[in-house]
């Protein structure tokens, strides 16, 4: 099912969806930490389109849907990327490893990339490791969640 799945850049008035996609996709990870205070869950619509003035945002569409997710900026020669989301019927379909391809080839002038995930979300530090993430500094954030950091060099993408 996920190769049916097309992946572009997405225009501001995708933002509803991608937020609506993104509240679900991170439920799990709020239940993972007990947390649901997480910024991706607390984030507002005109927050996200915002960021549209300062970041690439992709999607995935499977017809009209948007079904995944994924953003990025360049920061001093560093991509930074965040909010990879893909929706839970279609995980397990290499979906978010397409979105995290494409969305460092739309920023392929950064040296490096970088990523974080929380200390206990195996699943997307597999993902991180497998694609040539290396695990790096190590932030805790409250008493139940560490991020850890993630990157690699431009080299390894290419």
């Amino acid at each position: 099912m996920g190769q049916n799945v097309g992946i572009g850049t997405a225009d501001v008035s995708d933002a509803e969806q991608i937020l609506k996609l993104q509240y679900l996709c991170y439920q799990g990870e709020a239940a993972l930490y007990n947390d649901y205070g997480i910024e991706p869950l607390t984030q507002s619509l005109e927050s996200l389109r915002a960021e549209f003035e300062t970041h690439t945002v992709l999607v995935a569409r499977l017809g009209e849907e948007v079904v995944g997710s994924v953003r990025g900026t360049i920061d001093d020669g560093v991509a930074r990327i965040g909010k990879l989301i893909v929706h839970p019927r279609l995980q397990r379909h290499m979906l978010g490893t397409r979105l995290l391809r494409a969305i460092e080839a739309k920023l392929a002038d950064a040296a490096e990339y970088e990523l974080f995930t929380g200390h206990r979300s195996e699943n997307n530090l597999r993902l991180y490791e497998r694609l040539g993430y290396v695990s790096g500094r190590i932030e805790k954030v409250s008493p139940r969640l560490s991020l850890v950091y993630l990157r690699k060099t431009a080299v390894l993408a290419a």
